[in-house]
């Protein structure tokens, strides 16, 4: 696309730093100061997007110590500023020796605030969410509902200057910048289950994705259902995939369970389910009767499925991948357990005797998949496992952007907060920050599924 010459902007100095203009300058030479977004003076009074305030005077540099190769370190309470409403910023102690003591803060939408009892903090709220705006009377910290079929969606705020309003093409008015799909991050709770989806840090989209959901069983009693699948980032169309899979296994154990199929059956006949959805994505839309291609299955769209059910006092997981499934009990001084086995080189070498863990999973090859849904998979084989825990925990089902950060079960352990089972979708966005803070290379979504163990003394399986 082209770019046309912008028209003078006719002022004498930068509105942001002062600094003397001339008449053919787009950006201020002093500050950077983009030119283009203040009106043409003949337009009559200057209105530019962002309000101007009074310049900030900015502190001389520290001096650099002899033999250094930098200044001294600044931190933001070294210069003066205000917030977008023009009130003074907060002057709070800037800490290195490790994290805040946790402070009361109100809720806000897509974060949580600091966990009591020194669970790990979850930073401010990803910026990477777009916050809506709202023009009427203040409005409640609650997810925005969704527009009504052909209905304008709401106005939003650029994730990047804080200022300009999104258009529809998914770019900032003001700035320009792009601005993140709503895939990035994706969060979702209800009664008795919670998931979050991060894109991380090093990924450009999300190729997770999950499906959480309740039903009810035909003697009346709930059921609980959680699916998580991560898409083979080799393979083509990879977030798609896992959307079509997710979506597949949890409408598939919606209609099984209140029918009374039983939860290890409904979840294998899920697993199949998710298996041809992805398959559907590899048909050839050819003519009819033509010869196949056969090379055409190959890279086909392709992603690995994790899911947990939790009905009647069972808990039954089944997996193709490398997508796992964790046990947490509440009382920490009992052991958890990971209830699932990856379909990956790593744990074929271990499984055959050749390898140790240790050693298998330092390897370069240990992330290689040797199970997963796709066309140009092997026979599926999906693995399921049912389980009658004898005391109450949270199960922990999550992709290998998240355990890449707590492999064994006592760490997971470690990092899932003490009251997961009361707040399970602050535990899981503790979990994902748990990740981020050690890199975020790859895609990461967990789900939490707190389980209630029967009274002692009930009849067991």
């Amino acid at each position: 696309m082209s770019q046309k010459p912008k028209p003078s902007h006719g002022l004498a100095a930068c509105p942001g730093c002062a600094e003397p203009l001339e008449s053919g300058d787009r950006f201020c030479g002093a500050c950077g100061y983009d030119l283009s977004a203040v009106p043409s003076a003949e337009a009559g009074a200057d209105r530019p997007t962002v309000a101007i305030g009074t310049p900030v005077t900015w502190p001389d540099a520290p001096p650099r110590e002899p033999g250094s190769l930098s200044t001294m370190t600044q931190h933001p309470n070294d210069l003066p500023g205000t917030d977008s409403g023009g009130r003074d910023l907060p002057t709070t102690e800037v800490r290195t020796d490790g994290p805040t003591p946790p402070e009361p803060a109100p809720a806000a939408p897509g974060g949580g605030s600091a966990a009591p009892g020194g669970d790990f903090e979850l930073a401010a709220p990803d910026p990477r969410a777009a916050v809506r705006v709202d023009t009427g009377p203040a409005a409640e910290a609650v997810p925005a509902p969704a527009p009504a079929p052909g209905a304008a969606p709401a106005a939003a705020i650029c994730v990047a200057c804080r200022a300009g309003r999104v258009d529809a093409d998914g770019y900032c008015e003001n700035c320009g910048h792009a601005q993140p799909r709503e895939r990035d991050h994706m969060e979702r709770e209800l009664a008795g289950v919670a998931a979050v989806s991060d894109r991380g840090l090093r990924h450009h989209r999300n190729e997770d994705a999950f499906a959480v959901s309740s039903t009810t069983l035909p003697d009346g009693s709930p059921a609980t259902l959680a699916i998580v699948c991560d898409g083979v980032s080799s393979a083509t169309r990879p977030d798609e995939a896992s959307a079509a899979a997710a979506e597949a296994a949890g409408a598939s154990l919606l209609a099984a369970l209140p029918r009374g199929t039983h939860p290890q059956q409904a979840m294998h006949e899920a697993i199949v389910a998710a298996a041809e959805a992805v398959n559907s994505l590899a048909e050839e839309t050819g003519q009819d009767g033509a010869e196949q291609d056969p090379h055409r299955r190959r890279n086909a769209p392709a992603c690995t499925i994790v899911g947990s059910v939790v009905a009647s006092g069972l808990l039954v997981v089944g997996w193709v991948g490398d997508s796992r499934v964790y046990w947490v009990p509440d009382d920490r001084s009992a052991p958890p357990a990971r209830l699932t086995e990856d379909d990956s080189w790593a744990a074929q070498m271990v499984a055959a005797g050749l390898m140790n863990e240790a050693e298998a999973y330092a390897d370069e090859r240990a992330h290689a998949i040797t199970g997963w849904l796709g066309a140009d998979s092997y026979e599926l084989d999906p693995h399921t496992a049912a389980f009658k825990p004898d005391r109450s925990g949270v199960v922990v089902v999550c992709t290998d952007g998240l355990w890449n950060y707590a492999e064994a079960a006592e760490d997971m352990a470690r990092v899932v907060p003490a009251d997961a089972a009361d707040r399970p979708l602050g535990a899981a966005q503790v979990l994902v920050g748990h990740a981020l803070d050690g890199g975020g290379h790859d895609n990461i979504t967990v789900a939490l599924v707190p389980f209630t163990a029967a009274p002692q003394g009930a009849g067991s399986a």
